[in-house]
């Protein structure tokens, strides 16, 4: 049996849980999110906690335990804490600039790259507008945006030029030999 999934999800005070059939509604001090969840698991809520069952033993479902398991406590974490991803601009010249929701970058092209920022998701620039701060409560789309933000100038293999996780190490390539 999934170790994951037998694990109870805690549901802090000031955070409401409804489940209708397979639709799942968290409601928390920072917003409300929803998910739908297999046939193959059902969820359930009494006072304080929620737990996932499997409806039968078969391959599918025992994959699937785990998974809403986790969706489920993303999202209980995501409405009462949130979630942040940091991003680094390295490069001379490479900056950000926001302007309501939308992202401005300067990196390197001949012209400013424009990236619009989903609803749900806030972005916040340093003052040497060179980090950038994704803030929201839904865990897998904070991850996709950085995701697109950082393919928009990836990091170069030879200088390490780019857009980066914060904290995220570049194994640099050594350039042409000299004879």
């Amino acid at each position: 049996m999934s170790r994951i999934g037998k694990k109870p999800v805690v549901i802090p005070k000031g955070v409401d849980i409804k489940i209708d059939k397979r639709r799942v509604t968290v409601k928390g001090p920072k917003g409300e999110l929803r998910m739908e969840h297999p046939d193959l698991v059902s969820v359930e809520a009494s006072e304080g906690a929620a737990e996932v069952k499997r409806v039968n033993d078969t391959k599918d479902a025992r994959a699937r335990h785990g998974l809403v398991r986790s969706l489920l406590q993303n999202m209980v974490t995501g409405v009462t804490e949130g979630y942040k991803r940091d991003l680094e601009i390295v490069g001379v010249g490479y900056r950000a600039q926001v302007q309501g929701q939308k992202l401005t970058f300067n990196l390197g092209f001949s012209h400013p790259v424009d990236f619009a920022v989903p609803d749900g998701i806030k972005a916040e620039v340093d003052k040497k507008q060179t980090a950038l701060s994704l803030t929201g409560i839904d865990k897998q789309q904070i991850g996709q945006v950085a995701a697109n933000i950082k393919a928009l100038r990836p990091p170069d293999a030879y200088k390490g030029k780019g857009i980066r996780y914060a904290g995220e190490r570049i194994r640099l390539k050594a350039g042409k030999a000299a004879k």
